[in-house]
C-alpha cells in the first residue's frame, strides 16, 4: 500500500497513540501479555527438551534395564520369595524372539548394587573403584566418548579373554601422573594385571555409570570373579520405530518363561524403562507447547479486540477530522487504510515488545539455571524461529482483521454528517 511509506499517515497515527497514551497503552497491554506467555512456555518447554535431551546424549533413546529380583508368588513347585538370576544365554533368547531389540549388552558390576568395588592400585597408588564387565554391544546403546588414540572394548577381547581395561577420567588422575600417558599402562584390578587401552569422559551414560568406572571385558570379568554365567542386568535399545512399552512387556514374559516364573508375577523382573521416560517427558513439553498457543492466542485475541474497541473510540472521537478528509478529496479506501494500519501498528508494536520481553527472560532463567549449577534438566531455553514467525504472522493477520471494523465504520461515515459533528 502507497500509505505505508507515506510520512502523513505515520504521523497521524503517532499523533493518535500520543494523544490518547493511557488508553494506547492499556490496550496494548492484551497484546503483550499474551505474547509474552506464548514465548515463555514455549521458551520453558524447549529448555526442558535440550535438558533431557543434554542429560541421556549419550543413550540411545529407546533403551531399558533389566533385572533380576525375587519372586513374589509360587509357581512351577517353587516358593514365594525365590531369588532369579539372570544367565548370558538369556540374551541370545531375547534377541531371537522379540525381533524389535536392536542391541542388547549382558552386564556385570563390582561396586555397586551393595557388592564391594574392585581393589585397584598401581605402585604406591591406590583406590577403589567400580569395574564392569561388558561386551562392545554396549557402546550402541549408550556411547562412550573415548579420548583420543584409545578404543572401548571389542569382540577379539571378548574371545580372547584379554586383561585389558579402559578407564576414567578421575580414576586417571588418581593413579597416574598429570603428565603421563596412560594408554599402553597398567593397572592392577585385585591382584590381576591389566593393560589401559582407552580412557572415557563421563557423559552420562545411564544411571550406573561416573567418571571413575573401569570396563573390561565380561568373558575377563567372568574369569576373575567366577561369576559363570550369571548377569547382573542387561542393557537394551529397541529399534526408533518400536513400541518401547511392549518391548518390556515382552522382554518381561519371555524371561518368566525361562526362569519358570509365575506369568502374573510383576515383581519377580525388575525394569527401568528409559524410552518410556522419554516419551513422557517429551509428552509432556508437547503438551506445555500446546498450552502456551492456546493461551497466547486466547490472550492476543483478547488484546486485539481491545485495539479494536480502541479504535472504534478513536474513529467516534475523529469525525470531524474525518469528515474534513473526505471534503478535500481522500477516498474511502485512503480512510480504509489509515485505520487499518493503526491496528496493524500497535498490534505488531505491543507482540514485539512481548517477544523481547519474554526472550529476555527465557535468557535470564537460562543464566541462572547455569550458574546455579545443580541436576536440574534444563538447558538453553530458547524459543524456535518458526514458532516466532508464526506469532508474528498471527499478529498481522488479527490486526489488519480487527482493523476492519472500525475501518469501516469510517468509511460509512458522509462527509456532511461529519463537517456537522460538534
Amino acid at each position: 500500500m502507497r500509505q505505508l511509506v507515506d510520512r502523513d499517515t505515520w504521523i497521524e497515527i503517532f499523533q493518535s497513540i500520543r494523544k490518547n497514551r493511557l488508553r494506547t497503552f492499556l490496550t496494548m497491554i492484551g497484546v503483550f501479555i499474551g505474547i509474552y506467555i506464548y514465548i515463555g512456555l514455549s521458551g520453558a518447554s524447549k529448555g526442558l527438551d535440550n535438558g533431557f535431551e543434554k542429560e541421556f546424549e549419550s543413550v540411545a533413546r529407546n533403551s531399558m534395564f533389566i533385572w533380576a529380583q525375587t519372586t513374589s508368588l509360587p509357581y512351577s513347585g517353587f516358593k514365594t520369595g525365590r531369588q532369579i538370576q539372570l544367565k548370558l544365554p538369556d540374551a541370545e533368547v531375547l534377541r531371537k524372539q522379540i525381533p524389535e531389540i536392536m542391541a542388547i549388552a549382558p552386564r556385570n558390576v563390582r561396586g555397586i548394587f551393595g557388592s564391594s568395588p574392585g581393589l585397584i592400585t598401581r605402585g604406591l597408588k591406590s583406590g577403589n573403584y567400580s569395574v564392569f564387565g561388558d561386551f562392545p554391544d554396549f557402546t550402541k546403546i549408550a556411547t562412550k566418548r573415548i579420548y583420543d588414540g584409545g578404543r572401548f572394548i571389542n569382540d577379539d577381547d571378548i574371545e580372547q579373554e584379554r586383561k585389558v581395561c579402559v578407564i576414567g577420567e578421575r580414576t586417571q588422575r588418581e593413579l597416574f601422573d598429570e603428565e603421563e600417558d596412560p594408554l599402553g599402562g597398567y593397572i592392577n584390578i585385585d591382584g590381576i594385571s591389566f593393560q589401559v587401552v582407552g580412557v572415557h569422559k563421563f557423559a552420562g551414560g545411564g544411571p550406573f555409570d561416573n567418571d571413575s568406572d573401569i570396563f573390561i571385558p565380561f568373558s575377563t570379568y567372568r574369569k576373575l570373579y567366577n561369576t559363570g554365567q550369571d548377569v547382573s542386568w542387561f542393557t537394551i535399545a529397541a529399534y526408533d520405530d518400536a513400541d518401547v512399552v511392549k518391548v518390556e512387556e515382552d522382554i518381561k514374559a519371555t524371561l518368566r518363561r525361562i526362569h519358570r516364573i509365575d506369568p502374573r508375577d510383576e515383581r519377580a523382573i525388575g525394569s527401568f524403562n528409559l524410552g518410556e521416560a522419554f516419551n513422557r517427558i517429551f509428552g509432556f513439553s508437547a503438551g506445555l507447547t500446546f498450552l502456551s498457543l492456546i493461551v497466547g492466542v486466547a490472550t492476543i485475541l483478547a488484546g486485539v479486540i481491545g485495539i479494536g474497541n480502541i479504535l472504534l473510540i478513536s474513529v467516534k472521537e475523529r469525525t470531524k477530522e474525518l469528515g474534513v478528509r473526505r471534503a478535500m478529496g481522500a477516498t474511502p479506501g485512503e480512510i480504509r487504510n489509515q485505520i487499518i494500519i493503526e491496528s496493524l501498528v500497535l498490534t505488531m508494536l505491543a507482540g514485539i515488545i512481548g517477544i523481547i520481553a519474554g526472550a529476555a527472560t527465557l535468557a535470564l532463567i537460562g543464566f541462572w539455571v547455569e550458574q546455579a549449577g545443580g541436576d536440574f534438566p534444563y538447558t538453553n531455553p530458547t524459543v524456535p524461529i518458526p514458532y516466532v514467525v508464526g506469532s508474528l504472522f498471527l499478529m498481522v493477520i488479527l490486526g489488519i482483521l480487527i482493523g476492519l471494523i472500525p475501518a469501516q465504520r469510517a468509511v460509512s461515515i458522509r462527509p456532511i454528517d461529519a463537517l456537522r459533528e460538534e
